[in-house]
């Protein structure tokens, strides 16, 4: 990563939050549940990151998008590419998050059937495979949390995944073998 540029301008992404920008840019957040797509344009070097924190919004159409929802962080993308008159196969999209971020045995019973990590990122494929869109990298669900960095210029992504440590001793296993 270049670190020397003083021409960069940082954006930190909040839960709902979308950013497009050019070569100038890098864009970083912080992943537990929620998902983050970047979408990046070789040619153009131009692109952008949403982190969205929920598959979709309950309820009837809504005049304005909603970055906190899947459905409108990707409609949020496909406004940036007809305002580039741009076309989903001319991007490099690669998919985060959906972690879990807790890893007892209390709470992967109860919440089984509710894993918003997993169900953000089935949304964020879906979505992403409606508008034509071909994945090519992803780092995907797990314990933990994950930091991202995105570069516009060179479209990289560094990502830095945070397990969870398990403190609760029921979730420990033997670590010296069965006896």
């Amino acid at each position: 990563m270049d670190t020397e540029r003083s021409d960069i301008i940082d954006i930190f992404l909040q839960p709902g939050d979308f950013y497009f920008g050019d070569a100038f840019t890098r864009i970083r957040t912080i992943l537990g549940s929620c998902v983050a797509i970047t979408m990046w344009h070789p040619r153009l070097r131009e692109g952008g990151m949403c982190h969205f924190m929920l598959p979709e919004r309950a309820g009837h159409l809504h005049p304005r998008h909603d970055g906190r929802y899947a459905n409108d962080a990707v409609a949020l993308f496909m406004r940036e590419l007809m305002a580039n008159r741009t076309h989903p196969s001319e991007y490099e999209v690669k998919l985060f998050g959906g972690g879990r971020m807790f890893n007892s045995a209390t709470h992967r019973k109860a919440a089984s059937n509710l894993d918003i990590g997993l169900r953000n990122i089935e949304a964020g494929r879906h979505l992403l495979r409606q508008h034509g869109f071909q994945v090519k990298a992803e780092h995907l669900a797990g314990n933990g949390h994950r930091n991202i960095i995105f570069d516009i210029a060179s479209g990289d992504v560094w990502v830095k995944h945070v397990p969870e440590l398990a403190l609760n001793s029921g979730d420990r296993t033997n670590q010296q073998g069965d006896e």
